[in-house]
């Protein structure tokens, strides 16, 4: 199981990184920082895969929707994007756009503008219950987010109407646009802060697959679920792990060669 795992995570760095490089395209930091945590999701958390219909019963949301290349790279791994479909990414009339849309199969909600997914994703996990379905919604979010009055007013809408099956997932890489997540707004005590607002927590090393997995088990009901993944902006590569600058830069043809080195040699 490691060793599929680890695989896993180095064809989606790969492949993040190449297509990074063809496109010219930004965040390959925030793309690198999540791919654990997407694997972990889609391979043992969402429920009720239908290869025939290429999607899950159970609902994901990428709230950080300029990190969608990681997202394109999990979802030709599910083989629910082609391999012609994953490397028109950055080319023209291309469906796969810099950040997530809802017009990807796979891709529940087009996202972009932060703050917008756990809305969503509470609405959705709100109607599960309501309709009394037997779906679980998982949202991933930035901790730039946690910047964005609607997320703790989601949190709060989430707790009041005990939603225990919405899980949300922060991304804790402690690095945001053009600074560190702590030099723009203080978030710490992040657990209890979050604690606070109704939901269970959890609080886990974000690269480690065995402790995500065991991240999404809560005893307790009624309450909504979060795990804060702590990763590294850049997770893979020496040069680009928390360094501000790979939020926007794209890598050149040096770049490409060091990196691709390193994800195989890891």
């Amino acid at each position: 199981m490691k060793v599929k795992f680890k695989n896993l995570a180095k064809n989606i760095r790969k492949n993040i990184v190449r297509l990074s490089y063809q496109a010219k395209s930004s965040h390959i930091g925030s793309c690198l920082s999540i791919v654990e945590i997407l694997s972990v999701l889609f391979n043992n958390i969402l429920k009720g895969f239908s290869p025939r219909k290429k999607k899950f019963q159970d609902t994901f949301i990428l709230s950080k929707g300029h990190a969608c290349l990681a997202l394109y790279c999990m979802l030709y791994e599910k083989k629910i994007l082609s391999k012609k479909i994953l490397f028109s990414y950055g080319k023209n009339n291309s469906l796969l756009m810099s950040h997530a849309s809802h017009h990807v199969a796979g891709v529940k909600f087009s996202t972009g503008s932060l703050g917008h997914g756990l809305p969503v994703a509470t609405g959705s996990a709100l109607a599960a219950k309501i309709e009394k379905k037997n779906r679980k919604v998982y949202v991933l979010i930035s901790d730039g987010e946690l910047n964005e009055g609607t997320t703790w007013e989601s949190l709060m809408f989430a707790a009041h109407h005990k939603l225990d099956n919405l899980y949300v997932i922060i991304d804790y890489n402690k690095l945001q646009s053009l600074t560190f997540v702590s030099s723009t707004i203080k978030i710490e005590p992040l657990v209890k802060k979050i604690a606070s607002f109704g939901c269970e927590v959890k609080n886990v090393d974000g690269h480690n697959i065995a402790k995500l997995k065991r991240a999404f088990t809560f005893k307790t009901k009624n309450k909504p679920r979060v795990v804060i993944a702590n990763t590294i902006k850049g997770k893979g590569i020496s040069f680009m792990e928390n360094n501000i600058a790979w939020h926007y830069k794209s890598p050149n043809d040096i770049e490409l060669r060091n990196a691709l080195k390193e994800v195989n040699n890891a």
